[in-house]
């Protein structure tokens, strides 16, 4: 795994992009490093952040609690939860309760019981809609628990 620090101008170029697409303001981070993990997957990690860019999406990283606090979320009933801890697309049948979101947003998913980030995923409908819908995929999972960014991830401090 080859990591590297980039330059001020890409760190502020970076933060920009992913305030724009998280509508989530970060203060002036110095020093932060790039990971590069696969050919289309790198870890960002930085004061306070740590960044997954899979492909052109940016995600936050499963670990990063107080990221994922910010972001829209559905919460799982727990025969759901083995399923999406090996990727399976969140089902509308699994799902209890959730908030407000957009087609194509952010969502995080969140386990019943002990209210745990399971994973991070793009949404293929809007919450509106959901109250309509007896089946079919809600959410595209992109990043869960055990998958092989959080492998790698879990071995990378700054």
């Amino acid at each position: 795994m080859k990591s590297n620090l980039i330059s001020k101008s890409e760190t502020s170029e970076l933060l920009k992009i992913v305030s724009e697409k998280w509508g989530i303001e970060f203060p002036k981070i110095k020093n932060v490093k790039v990971h590069q993990i696969l050919d289309d997957a790198q870890i960002i990690t930085g004061a306070g952040i740590k960044i997954l860019k899979v492909n052109e999406d940016y995600l936050p990283f499963l670990s990063e609690t107080e990221t994922l606090k910010k972001f829209p979320s559905v919460m799982v009933d727990m025969g759901a939860v083995k399923f999406m801890c090996k990727g399976a697309n969140v089902m509308r049948p699994g799902i209890k309760k959730y908030t407000e979101f957009e087609k194509d947003s952010l969502v995080c998913i969140v386990e019943e019981s002990q209210h745990k980030f399971l994973a991070v995923g793009k949404s293929l409908v809007a919450s509106s809609e959901l109250d309509n819908m007896e089946k079919g995929e809600v959410i595209k999972n992109i990043h869960y628990i055990s998958d092989r960014f959080w492998e790698v991830g879990k071995t990378i401090y700054d």
